[in-house]
């Protein structure tokens, strides 16, 4: 009992913008025939579910292929008029199921899953992302991206109705700002 208190007073911290659900993590229909070179490129965040490590605006990943299984991701914003990168690193995790990549920030971290549960490649894309504590409760993580600044209410809708058929919980999912940032000069 001691353990379960220790590890929750150190894991609610890390969670703090996120809201945790009971249960273990959904296992959602990913992209099928997931081709991780036609994923490669520039995204943009169009909305998401709220996250303590994404607090800024203007935010983007890139992603640059390494090897046929592991990829280089770069990911940006502008917090406090400054801006902020962090690079990590990606893998396909199972060869046999593509879309469900790994993604890590730092050589001391495991990789987080990172599921594509759909893409076309070249307007928009559905992230999915889920740890599992204990099996008792789960916390998530959830993206739409899009390759220009914004997308048609329409894809939103859609897309949202994807994570909803796929048990996921995206009533908290907010939109990304992605205003003023062409005039960024760094960007």
């Amino acid at each position: 009992m001691k353990l379960y208190f220790t590890l929750v007073a150190f894991v609610l911290p890390l969670i703090r913008a996120q809201v945790p659900h009971w249960g273990p993590c959904p296992e959602p229909s990913v992209q099928p025939g997931f081709k991780l070179k036609l994923f490669m490129g520039r995204w943009f965040e169009i909305a998401k579910l709220p996250t303590q490590f994404e607090r800024g605006h203007c935010i983007e990943s890139n992603f640059t292929l390494m090897t046929d299984n592991s990829i280089r991701v770069v990911s940006s914003e502008i917090l406090k008029g400054e801006l902020r990168k962090i690079e990590g690193i990606g893998v396909t995790e199972d060869l046999k199921n593509p879309a469900k990549l790994g993604i890590s920030y730092s050589y001391v971290l495991p990789y987080s899953p990172y599921w594509i549960l759909a893409t076309d490649y070249v307007n928009s894309a559905l992230v999915y992302s889920c740890t599992d504590v204990l099996r008792l409760f789960h916390v998530d993580f959830a993206w739409i991206l899009s390759r220009t600044r914004t997308l048609p209410e329409a894809t939103v809708q859609k897309s949202m109705e994807i994570f909803a058929k796929n048990n996921i919980d995206v009533i908290r999912m907010k939109a990304s700002n992605q205003s003023g940032c062409e005039k960024t000069p760094w960007l």
